[in-house]
């Protein structure tokens, strides 16, 4: 007796194991996981894809400083997160001046001097890697509501010219 109890048990146990592990696989399906970003395979593209020009003038420690200063510029920013929110509370424009002028005063207070045109280089080059990577994406479109285009009707277009008259012949 004991022993059919506990194979019903052990199936039981199996069948609820089977059906969250299904349920799971369904959920990854439908939303494939966060992209993670790896600093270390973000800073060997970036060195990589780097403009020669630029490439030139910095050192890779100079490169790997650039990224880290960005990476902080994100955190504070709330888009750079270990999984605690999926979601930052609005929302965010990376990759401007306000990046390029964070980089710079920060690296001028550990003693490093950036020009804005390395810095400016070195962020694109970094965001077409987070692109690559589907961790960021183009601008998003702003959401139309009803209000919206009730308070703002699409203009009407002039009415259409007939087209002229060839003369016969």
């Amino acid at each position: 007796m004991a022993l059919v109890v506990g194979v019903l048990l052990v199936g039981v146990i199996l069948v609820i194991a089977a059906f969250f592990l299904a349920r799971e696989a369904g959920r990854l399906a439908q939303e494939p996981p966060a992209p993670v970003f790896d600093m270390t395979e973000a800073y060997d593209w970036v060195v990589e894809h780097l403009p020669d020009d630029i490439a030139a003038t910095l050192t890779p420690k100079d490169v790997r400083r650039i990224l880290k200063l960005q990476m902080d510029f994100f955190k504070r920013k709330g888009v750079a997160v270990n999984g605690s929110t999926a979601n930052p509370p609005g929302p965010v424009i990376v990759g401007g001046a306000e990046t390029v002028d964070y980089v710079i005063e920060q690296g001028a207070v550990e003693g490093y001097e950036f020009h804005p045109e390395q810095v400016h280089a070195v962020i694109e080059t970094q965001l077409r890697y987070m692109r690559a990577i589907g961790a960021i994406s183009n601008p998003a479109k702003p959401r139309l509501t009803r209000r919206d285009l009730a308070a703002d009707p699409r203009p009407e277009l002039p009415p259409e010219e007939p087209p002229p008259e060839l003369p016969p012949g």
